[in-house]
């Protein structure tokens, strides 16, 4: 079940803006022929890790580590680890559990290669679920490979091939349910450095070239470049997740969008909704075995919050694929999804991050519903995409147009919104003049 939560609205409104006991590792796969068609730049050899490392972690803290800036009632955990040095530039909540959303599917994918030999080349059937698993978010291919490569016991046979220390499978109860798999930062960055470090080059560069040609709009009408797409210019890859009673998706143009799109309850929604995929809500996906006792240590998921709306930035920023970023937050009841779009950006913003490149522009507030973002600045040019309600955008110039009319107001000036491509109507923008007073005019 899903609602629509109470929206500030008004041009003056403020800008808030079966697994194995023992651990085993993948098995070689140097001659795996993956046939590739994704472009990408390689992610870079592993760096050595320095003197003084620790084991949990798998790196020190620099001792110039900057203030996370945390939203008001956001619940954040937060891991930034450069990989050139070795060290976290950040840690904030490094160890608790959050349910991963959609970055399980990155295990998923892992576990997908784990017992595939030399010579491997993906069916074209997997291809075409794995690659808009890993690009656009696709839920029904981690509904696929959750149910015929045993449900949680991918969970496990990953927790052991990686050592992630907080990594759970669902809670008891939703064992159907991959999205309530349970994830720390400090474990993201582990199955990240995994990736990029251990994993046999063909998997490496499948899963990061993918990651790299992340699509703005999920397969769920869900616009996904917030976080780090949205504070740092490319090179970037990465998986994002999201879950919880968020209105519908608005992203792409008016005729291409999944009008139907809700998000399901195996990865998204909050506990308690029903989906088409609570079939499996509560039973053993095929294939399913007991993992035997957990490692000493280990976490279980049964305390994991899973009803307030979450939201989640992880992947690589920088050329190399240098600095692993993982931004795990969980947002008030009825936030919209504007609003922790909004927020997880100005908390990634806010990160020291080694290699990344800020892009130019000033940050606005939004009010309205499904603001088009068009081609041009007339309201009869082509819509690019809807914003979400209320969301924070980046504006680097301003220009006049069509005068648009929300009665008392009018406005002719359009904001060039550089990640989107297009243009808004200034009437939209949470500022008290028509022209923006701290941003250029177009030159064209």
């Amino acid at each position: 079940m899903r609602h629509f939560s109470s929206l500030r609205s008004g041009p003056g409104a403020a800008a808030r803006s079966g697994p194995k006991a023992a651990r085993r590792a993948l098995l070689p796969v140097g001659a795996l022929l993956l046939a590739l068609a994704a472009a990408g730049t390689s992610a870079s050899a592993a760096p050595a890790a320095p003197v003084g490392a620790t084991a949990e972690d798998g790196g020190t803290v620099s001792p110039a580590t900057a203030q996370v800036e945390v939203p008001a009632d956001v619940t954040a955990g937060v891991a930034v680890y450069d990989r050139q040095t070795g060290t976290f530039t950040e840690q904030l909540n490094t160890s608790t559990q959050f349910r991963s959303a959609s970055v399980v599917k990155l295990l998923l994918v892992l576990d997908f290669f784990r017992d595939r030999g030399p010579n491997y080349t993906i069916p074209a059937a997997d291809r075409a679920r794995l690659e808009p698993m890993l690009r656009s978010s696709d839920d029904d291919a981690a509904d696929h490979y959750w149910e015929v490569n045993g449900g949680a016991a991918i969970i496990e046979r990953m927790k052991q091939d990686l050592a992630l220390n907080d990594t759970a499978g669902p809670p008891a109860g939703y064992e159907g349910y991959w999205g309530y798999t349970a994830v720390s930062a400090r474990d993201t960055v582990k199955i990240y450095r995994y990736i990029l470090e251990q994993a046999a080059a063909p998997v490496r560069e499948f899963i990061m070239s993918n990651l790299r040609q992340s699509t703005r709009c999920a397969s769920d009408s869900f616009d996904q470049h917030f976080g780090i797409p949205g504070a740092f210019e490319k090179p970037w890859a990465v998986k994002q997740g999201w879950s919880g009673e968020y209105e519908k998706g608005t992203c792409g143009p008016d005729g291409a969008r999944n009008a139907t799109a809700t998000s399901k309850s195996a990865g998204r929604d909050a506990a308690g909704a029903k989906s088409a995929d609570a079939k499996s809500k509560g039973t053993k996906s095929k294939g399913t075995k007991s993992a035997g006792a957990e490692p000493k240590g280990a976490k279980s998921a049964e305390s994991v919050n899973l009803s307030r709306p979450a939201l989640h930035t992880t992947g690589t920023v920088g050329s190399g694929d240098r600095t692993i970023v993982a931004v795990l937050t969980l947002h008030p009841l009825g936030t919209t999804y504007g609003q922790a779009y909004t927020d997880i950006g100005r908390l990634t913003r806010s990160l020291d991050v080694p290699g990344a490149t800020r892009p130019a522009g000033k940050w606005y507030g939004t009010w309205g519903e499904r603001v088009a973002v068009r081609t041009a600045t007339t309201t009869g040019s082509d819509s690019r995409t809807r914003l979400p309600a209320g969301v924070e955008v980046l504006i680097s110039c301003q220009k006049q147009g069509e005068t648009v009319s929300v009665p008392p107001y009018t406005n002719n000036w359009w904001a060039y919104l550089p990640q989107y491509g297009g243009y808004m109507s200034n009437i939209y923008v949470s500022a008290p003049d028509n022209k923006l007073p701290d941003v250029p005019v177009c030159a064209s």
